[in-house]
C-alpha cells in the first residue's frame, strides 16, 4: 500500500507537539500574569466583504434563491481581542492590517483594560513590524507570547470572528456602513453568549471554567 499523503501524519504530528508546547507555555504565562495581575489576551484578524461565501437556505421547489450583492471582495478588516474573562475587544480598519494598525490595536487594549497585558497572537507580518516593535520598547508592561504558525486552532478567537461570519452567511449589505454594522452586531451577541465564548476555549485545550 502507498501512502497517498505522506506529509500528513508528520504535519499531525507538528500540530500536536505544537499544541502541547504551547498549551505548557500559556499555563507558565498564567501564572506570571496573575503575579503581575496581567490581563492574558489572545488577538487575531479577520475580514468582512460583499462577497463572502453562502450558506444553505430554504426555497420553493423548483426556485434556487438568488442574492444579488455588490462585487467588491473586501471592505472592512477588524481585529479583535478576547480576554481569559471573557472581554471581547475590537477595532476596525478600512484596509488590511498593518504595523500601524496592531500598534493602534495595543493602544485600544491598553485603554480598555487599564492593566499589564500578555497578548498571545500569531507571526502576522504587522504582528512583527517595526512600529509594533518600538511601541512595545515604550510599553515594556506589554508581553507577547507567540502561537506556533502550524496550530491556528490554539486562538480562541478564532471562534469569535467564526460564529460572526456564520451568522452573516446570505446577508446582503447594500454599503460599507451596513457591513460594519453587521459585525458590530454579530460581536455584540458573542459577549452575552458566554457557553459560546467557554467553547471557544476549550476548543483550542485551554482549561477555562468560568467567565468572570
Amino acid at each position: 500500500m502507498e501512502c497517498t499523503n505522506p506529509g500528513g501524519s508528520s504535519q499531525r504530528a507538528r500540530r500536536r507537539i505544537g499544541r502541547s508546547l504551547a498549551q505548557a507555555r500559556l499555563a507558565a504565562h498564567q501564572k506570571k500574569a496573575r503575579r503581575r495581575g496581567a490581563e492574558i489576551v489572545f488577538v487575531d484578524e479577520t475580514g468582512f466583504s460583499f462577497r463572502s461565501r453562502v450558506g444553505l437556505t430554504w426555497a420553493p421547489i423548483g426556485q434556487t434563491p438568488v442574492l444579488r450583492r455588490v462585487s467588491k471582495r473586501r471592505e472592512l478588516s477588524t481585529m479583535v481581542g478576547l480576554t481569559l474573562s471573557g472581554r471581547i475587544l475590537k477595532r476596525n480598519f478600512k484596509h488590511a492590517i498593518k504595523g500601524p494598525d496592531a500598534v493602534v490595536f495595543l493602544g485600544h487594549l491598553r485603554r480598555h483594560l487599564q492593566r499589564p497585558l500578555l497578548v498571545v497572537w500569531d507571526r502576522l507580518a504587522a504582528h512583527r513590524s517595526k512600529e509594533v516593535k518600538k511601541y512595545r520598547a515604550s510599553h515594556p508592561e506589554i508581553s507577547i507570547e507567540w502561537l506556533p504558525p502550524y496550530a491556528p486552532d490554539l486562538n480562541p478567537e478564532e471562534g469569535c470572528h467564526g460564529n460572526v461570519k456564520e451568522h452573516l452567511l446570505n446577508s446582503t449589505p447594500e454599503n460599507e456602513e451596513e457591513i460594519r454594522k453587521l459585525s458590530d452586531r454579530g460581536f455584540a451577541r458573542l459577549r452575552r453568549r458566554h457557553d459560546l465564548l467557554l467553547g471557544f476555549f476549550q476548543h483550542a485545550g485551554i482549561p477555562v471554567k468560568s467567565l468572570t
